[in-house]
């Protein structure tokens, strides 16, 4: 059986890969090039603005933010002054402050293509039946996998890492979004039918509405499988915490990964808390 299974041909799935990769940077590498310098640009931009806003400002201002998203309860916004403290307090604020970029732009991007995308998905079966292989396979393939399109598009860097995270954690906010519109009541859509409304208002008015709950829970996720890329992401180039913690590794610096990781957990905690509180404060 194994002389009969070793005489059928390999399938060159590798060098197809490897000369579509070739093409589609060959062909499209004027556009890349734009998209990385502008990208770049940009991230830089913020990172530069927060790093000019004294420490203490940002801690008061994301603790301000925590209490009144948490229902003016303290127990968030202390924890978020005081993990925020020792962050700068072990001279990681850089770091944090390139991490919050990362991430800032990876969730956004994400956000802004994922929602549309998930409510096209919820308006048709066909399209949904076409996206769902695509996100399941999105979604099990090893994070490290992305790395290695994202540095033939966009060399090494920031922005590759960013395409990486927004290619990893996209998944969550479309399925969430599609999931949500379609658990909306048909009763609340045949009234709005029936007093006239346009598709546009029944989206806006009524599906939206009703869903936002649901799709603040997928936000939740992808800024946090974001905010999980950013080691990996370090990898080729980008900056941050994530840096930190692959330099330790190399280097075999128990300590220093270990504050770097912790550095990580806390900001990942914050981040997670607060996003819950919004979406229960706005629920």
């Amino acid at each position: 059986m194994n002389n009969l299974l070793d005489k059928i041909p390999q399938m060159p799935l590798a060098k197809w890969t490897n000369d579509a990769m070739d093409w589609v940077t060959e062909t499209f590498q004027g556009f890349f090039d734009s998209i990385q310098e502008n990208t770049e640009g940009a991230m830089l931009f913020v990172t530069d603005v927060l790093l000019m806003i004294p420490a203490i400002i940002v801690i008061l201002a994301i603790a301000i933010l925590a209490y009144f998203a948490s229902k003016r309860k303290f127990g968030l916004a202390i924890f978020t002054v005081v993990g925020l403290l020792f962050i700068y307090n072990q001279g990681l604020w850089d770091d944090l402050m390139n991490t919050v970029t990362l991430v800032l732009f990876a969730s956004l991007i994400s956000i802004i293509v994922g929602i549309p995308v998930g409510i096209l998905m919820s308006k048709s079966t066909t399209f949904e039946s076409i996206m769902k292989p695509i996100l399941d396979f999105m979604q099990t393939m090893p994070g490290f996998v992305y790395l290695i399109p994202a540095v033939a598009f966009f060399g090494i860097g920031i922005v590759p890492g960013v395409f990486a995270s927004i290619i990893f954690s996209i998944p969550p906010t479309i399925r969430f979004t599609n999931l949500a519109i379609r658990q909306v009541p048909t009763e609340l859509i045949e009234a709005a039918e029936s007093f006239g409304s346009t598709s546009a208002q029944k989206l806006f008015n009524v599906e939206l509405p009703l869903a936002k709950s649901t799709i603040m829970a997928g936000v939740n996720q992808t800024v946090m499988l974001a905010l999980s890329m950013v080691v990996i992401a370090s990898m080729i180039g980008a900056e941050g915490l994530g840096g930190k913690v692959l330099t330790a590794v190399q280097r075999a610096e128990v300590g220093s990964g270990f504050v770097a990781g912790l550095a990580l957990v806390i900001f990942a905690i914050i981040i997670d808390r607060l996003t819950q509180s919004i979406n229960n404060k706005k629920g």
